[in-house]
């Protein structure tokens, strides 16, 4: 089984593969003569001789592994330890900001009492301003950074 490139251009013939561009029999075999309408890098869109999937058929092990059975190999493709950490420590850190902000906000009157879409709003004020509303709110802020926490500790022994 041969693996088709991705990036090879040309016109596919059953069973051999691409052929180039300039060496095509319609046109002498040389660059030059009639031109073809389609852009010359442009492959075929449609072929029946290319397989919908570079996947291996099951039960068919005809020739060595190709390139693209050595790129999917998972030891290979292990994401580094150190970028996982950094990444967890990140995410986090974002979420307990997060919640943090969202725990503070209902309480600061700079941003909930004068919000402008408040104020737009006169009845949407009326329900912000209720102290359950607010504290549902603050709620949600400790809920992310409960998450955050939980995130932290699941995660430490790796």
């Amino acid at each position: 089984m041969r693996a088709v490139l991705p990036l090879q251009y040309g016109v596919p013939e059953p069973g051999r593969g691409f052929r180039a561009f300039g060496k095509c029999p319609r046109r002498g075999g040389k660059r030059g003569g009639a031109r073809n309408p389609r852009m010359q890098q442009q492959p075929e869109s449609i072929s029946s001789s290319l397989p919908a999937s570079p996947a291996p058929q099951p039960g068919r092990t005809d020739g060595p592994a190709s390139a693209l059975e050595i790129a999917l190999d998972p030891a290979s493709q292990r994401i580094p330890r150190w970028l996982e950490r950094g990444e967890l420590l990140l995410r986090v850190l974002l979420r307990m900001y997060i919640g943090l902000a969202i725990c503070y906000a209902p309480w600061w009157p700079m941003v909930w009492d004068r919000n402008p879409l408040f104020l737009q709003f006169p009845t949407l004020a009326i329900y912000a301003a209720n102290g359950a509303v607010r504290g549902l709110v603050s709620g949600l802020g400790l809920l992310n950074i409960w998450i955050a926490f939980q995130d932290a500790v699941r995660h430490r022994d790796g």
